[in-house]
Order: structure tokens, then sequence, then C-alpha cells
């Protein structure tokens, strides 16, 4: 379970970085339950250093419960540190695109105009995105579960990209 997270999780960011998508910052938050504790450095050695992998204290009020979530959920923050999506299970599997979809489309919206934290040459980046995007064969779409609502909370209502 490890291996195959940490690798998936690894090529993903290796993918976004190769598509000109840098500074994201990927941090893995170990569970508090013991079994957990106790795996925690397979886990931290599961992942590259690239990846941080967060041992939360079990004295400590749990992360999860904090930010309304379960172990396997996906929080996706902008650059602002405001959470934008909130993925849950099926929709954190990585083998889906839900996950590499909302991480482009939060570091592609500009929510607030123009930003101080925003790379140079984000709006080409975006742009090639976008275009990759509309090249994709509809088909590959109708093999991934549709998003109910249920487990899969979108934080701002405009998804579209704002190019200038």
């Amino acid at each position: 379970c490890f291996f195959t997270f940490s690798t998936r999780l690894e090529d993903l960011r290796v993918k976004l970085e190769n598509e000109g998508l840098v500074n994201i910052s990927y941090v893995v938050v170990n569970h508090q339950g013991t079994s957990s504790q106790r795996k925690f450095h397979l886990l931290k050695e599961s992942v590259s250093d690239y990846i941080t992998v967060y041992q939360q204290d079990e004295q400590q009020d749990d992360v999860w419960t904090t930010l309304n979530g379960n172990k396997d959920d996906f929080l996706i923050y902008d650059r602002c540190g405001r959470l934008v999506y909130h993925l849950g299970l099926p929709y954190s599997f990585l083998s889906f695109q839900y996950v590499e979809e909302s991480i482009k489309i939060a570091y592609c919206e500009n929510k607030c105009g123009n930003c101080s934290y925003k790379e140079p040459d984000i709006d080409i980046v975006c742009e090639n995105i976008t275009k990759k995007a509309d090249e994709k064969p509809a088909e590959i779409e109708h093999k991934e579960p549709k998003p109910t609502g249920q487990h899969s909370h979108h934080h701002h209502p405009h998804r579209h990209r704002h190019h200038h």
C-alpha cells in the first residue's frame, strides 16, 4: 500500500513539475492510530525527499478531525492557503484524474487578480495545460466515477481559468 501510493504520488509530482507546475508543496499526514504510528518510518522511506511526511503527536488534536476529513482524503490549497478542493474516496485514488485536475485548477485559477506568489511563466504553463485538456478524448472521462458531491467538495463556484 505504501509503495503504490508513494510511487503514484511521486509520479504525479514529477509529471506536474515537467508540465511547468513548480513550487507545489506535497504533505502526507500520517494517521494518529497506533498501527500508523509504528509504520511511520516505512511511510517516510516510501516517499521522495520532495514530499513531506508529517507525524502527528498522539496528544495533539487529530489533523483529519480538525479538517473535517479522513485519512485518505486530499486537501488541495491554492498559493494563498485557501482550501480549493477536498477530495475523499473514491475521488482521492491517484489512478483517477481528480487529484491531478484539482491541483491544476488550483494552480491556474486567478481568483484574486494579480498575485505576488505567482510564478513568472504561469500563464504560458496554464495555457498549455488547457490546450492539452481540450485535446483529450472524451471516453477517458467515462472510465472514472462521476462526482456526486458526497465525497468531493469544490469550495469555489467557478472552475474556468482566467488568462490575460
